[in-house]
């Protein structure tokens, strides 16, 4: 029996000629068609947004990140929930910065491993300020703060419930 896992992509801006490309990766990446609702993303002219939830085996989030990287002009998060012996993952990219990889806690906290907070310790040299420098960047809090006002562009856009809670 096959463990499943399931997740979010988030397209949180593209140019709209890539919105076909974009479905056909993802639909490349998950092995079936996907459909997606494709609405105007108000940050910017010429620009769309979608979201669409997925389930698949571990490692699918993975699959689904490397196969939008590349796209110029895309913004965009995949995320992957824990499953049984497998940590959850957010993957954030913005054309300006590229791909960052985080794991996430089953409460939806980053989690910086023991060895990577060892690293900083060791690299930074008691140095504060290079402390502080290394944490934001495993954090991915540049991504965040440029993904941030696309989110709150995208409230509002049309929700598909695809399970119930509870």
């Amino acid at each position: 029996m096959s463990i499943a896992t399931r997740g979010v992509v988030f397209i949180h801006s593209t140019p709209t000629a890539l919105c076909p490309h974009i479905t056909w990766a993802l639909e490349s990446a998950l092995g079936r068609d996907v459909a997606l609702e494709w609405t105007e993303q108000p940050l910017g002219p010429s620009l769309r947004r979608a979201e669409v939830s997925w389930t698949g085996l571990p490692g699918t989030g993975a699959a689904l990140a490397s196969a939008l990287r590349g796209w110029e002009g895309v913004r965009y998060e995949v995320t992957e929930e824990p499953s049984p012996g497998v940590d959850g993952s957010r993957w954030s990219h913005t054309p300006s910065l590229g791909i960052h990889h985080a794991t996430i806690s089953a409460s939806g906290d980053t989690v910086i491993h023991e060895n990577r907070l060892r690293e900083v310790i060791t690299l930074a040299q008691g140095a504060g300020e290079a402390v502080e420098d290394m944490l934001d960047e495993l954090l991915g809090s540049q991504w965040d703060a440029e993904l941030e006002p696309f989110r709150h562009a995208g409230e509002g856009a049309p929700v598909r419930w695809l399970h119930k809670v509870g």
